[in-house]
């Protein structure tokens, strides 16, 4: 009897001590000071190198005929390790890498805007009731593949650098919402996913830049400020779910809308705003 109990309380004991790991697995960090914001860094994987976080305050993206300004921040963050050249991206701690920040687009399904030559605080007035109203619409742009552990996003920080060829790569779809488009109208999907490609450099009929510069005295953090990622050359699909069972009405009435699909050359992305990045070891040494 005094051996079963021992054996059962030895299986409690490693049951226990699993679960506490594996929650363990998925704690996010508290570094302090200047790493602060690389809370979310995957610091419980032991070779991760290198912290990112990223917040995108500015920009656009085209999509066929429709031009949506990013008006709400949006926030990448992660880590990373491996060579330059092949550079294995792997997600926040707490599943949020590129966060899903809803953007209002302009004239809503109708596409109706304030003439531009209305008093601004006209336009406003009259651009807020169409979007907060029965037709406007969000649009969303959603990472897809693992959005925890190793994800599918490409990171060159080389070409990031000097300002040439893809910096990062993003396999994402759009998220379109709205009360007639139901709550799975995308443009994209993990068969046809939109595969942003965003450059530092020049990408189609952009110019971006990799922004200025600027290191801690120890060059354990740098930081990118004014930084501009472009893609020029993107090739957006149809839209897949739109209108719920009255997808085959809807589906095609949003595609002659955005102008989907739309060919490379058709289309863009912008993002402005300020990167980081923070050596792992000097990040966990923070805490």
């Amino acid at each position: 009897m005094r051996l079963k109990k021992l054996m059962v309380s030895g299986l409690v004991a490693v049951v226990g001590s699993m679960i506490l790991a594996s929650a363990s697995l998925g704690a996010s960090h508290n570094p302090t000071g200047e790493f602060s914001t690389f809370g979310e860094c995957p610091l419980n994987r032991a070779s991760i190198e290198f912290c990112v976080h990223s917040v995108s305050s500015s920009g656009s993206f085209t999509i066929g005929k429709k031009t949506v300004p990013l008006v709400n921040p949006v926030t990448l963050q992660g880590g990373y390790e491996g060579e330059p050249k092949n550079l294995q991206f792997y997600g926040a701690e707490n599943g949020e890498t590129l966060s899903k920040t809803a953007q209002p687009v302009p004239g809503g399904l109708l596409g109706i805007t304030a003439p531009t030559w209305w008093p601004g605080f006209i336009q406003t007035w009259f651009n807020n009731l169409i979007n907060e109203g029965f037709t406007g619409v969000t649009a969303t742009v959603e990472l897809l593949g693992p959005s925890k552990g190793l994800t599918k996003i490409k990171l060159n920080t080389t070409n990031l650098l000097f300002e040439e060829g893809t910096a990062l790569g993003l396999p994402v779809r759009i998220h379109l919402s709205n009360a007639i488009l139901g709550s799975a109208c995308y443009v994209g999907s993990e068969s046809e996913p939109v595969q942003l490609n965003f450059s530092t450099g020049e990408s189609g009929a952009l110019t971006g830049s990799a922004g200025t510069l600027t290191a801690n005295p120890t060059f354990t953090k740098l930081t990118f400020s004014g930084g501009k990622f472009v893609d020029g050359l993107y090739a957006a699909p149809g839209t897949n779910g739109c209108g719920g069972i009255f997808s085959f009405l809807v589906n095609p009435l949003v595609e002659s809308i955005l102008g989907v699909p739309s060919g490379s050359g058709h289309n863009s992305a912008i993002l402005e705003g300020t990167l980081e990045s923070g050596k792992a070891s000097a990040v966990r040494a923070s805490e």
